[in-house]
């Protein structure tokens, strides 16, 4: 009988996340401009909150669906 060896691969798939800070201009992931008004954290991780040109009121999104606009 062969000895089977069970071997644990890791994998890392941690995507660059540039970091924001506030008043820095982005694009959401669906296509409208903002500006960062407050960086905040709660139980389910880190979220960034956005005052949208076109919309009133501030809303939050994760790092991965912003981007800076330089």
């Amino acid at each position: 009988m062969l000895a089977m060896r069970n071997e644990q691969k890791s994998y890392s798939f941690k995507k660059v996340i540039p970091k924001y800070q506030i008043g820095d201009r982005v694009v959401t992931n669906n296509c409208r401009l903002g500006t960062v008004v407050r960086l905040d954290r709660d139980e389910l991780g880190e979220y960034i909150v956005v005052h949208l040109d076109v919309c009133s009121g501030d809303y939050a999104y994760d790092a991965c669906d912003l981007e800076k606009v330089n």
